[in-house]
């Protein structure tokens, strides 16, 4: 009759000690992977910034020698289908004719405020076209009308930079061809909305040489390479440390409790 209910508390158990000691080794493997791969990824991530801060060095090695050497003939149609990024920027010279009537003003902000590049075809002796960038022109000034002086008639040599295609637009704007509104110098668009066939891949940023009237104003283009990879570097290891000195702290810490009798 005096009996108590069925079954018992087992926290007095001479298991339960050897149970959490185990749950305790388990807390601390579990830690201790996590800091580890938290640590290989941290790691592995400053590695590769500075993997990509060499590979920024080496361009811009590459590109200031491009801008340093002297201009040379634009490449052959044979060589169109393999121009790329190693490429652009360099320096060209070409003959021909510029095809004012096809001029298309394309959207820019500059030093100078804001208005248009003058994107005008340039037709070559063996036919072949090639889009130029004259340079800048301020908004009260877009109309051809208003710089007469600057439509070069006849024969002219432009020397530039070869510059890459920027395809589609701008941050939050598309290109409208059918309505002539450009956010970016997209030489296939435009040489489609402008019914030029044959037409080179890429486009020249004409150099500074004054034109005719002062407009357009070449020699606007900015060559600047972002290169923040040792910062990102030296952040990304920091942070592994910081995973290496916890995961270091809280283990010694553990080690040093005393256990319970």
């Amino acid at each position: 009759m005096g009996d108590g209910p069925a079954g018992g508390d087992d926290r007095g158990s001479p298991d339960a000690p050897e149970a959490a000691a185990r749950h305790s080794r388990g807390v601390l493997a579990a830690i201790l992977v996590g800091a580890i791969l938290a640590f290989t990824l941290l790691a592995g991530l400053g590695t590769w910034q500075l993997q990509r801060r060499a590979w920024k060095l080496d361009l811009i090695a590459h590109v200031d020698a491009r801008l340093r050497a002297p201009p040379t003939p634009p490449p052959p149609r044979s060589d169109w289908p393999q121009i790329g990024s190693e490429d652009a920027y360099r320096r060209l010279r070409v003959a021909g004719t510029l095809l004012h009537d096809r001029e298309t003003l394309v959207q820019a902000v500059t030093e100078a405020g804001a208005g248009a590049w003058v994107m005008t075809p340039l037709r070559q002796a063996d036919g072949g076209v090639v889009l130029i960038n004259r340079g800048f022109v301020p908004d009260a000034r877009r109309d051809p009308a208003r710089r007469p002086e600057g439509q070069i008639p006849g024969e002219t040599i432009v020397t530039g930079l070869l510059r890459l295609s920027e395809p589609g637009g701008a941050f939050l704007r598309t290109n409208d061809p059918a309505a002539g509104r450009w956010f970016s110098r997209d030489v296939p668009a435009i040489a489609a909305a402008s019914g030029l066939t044959d037409a080179a891949p890429y486009f020249i940023d004409a150099d500074a040489a004054r034109n005719p009237g002062g407009l357009p104003v070449g020699g606007l283009t900015v060559v600047a390479f972002r290169n923040d990879h040792l910062v990102y570097a030296i952040t990304w290891y920091a942070l592994a440390l910081m995973v290496a000195g916890a995961t270091i702290h809280l283990l010694r810490d553990t080690l040093r409790r005393p256990t319970d009798p």
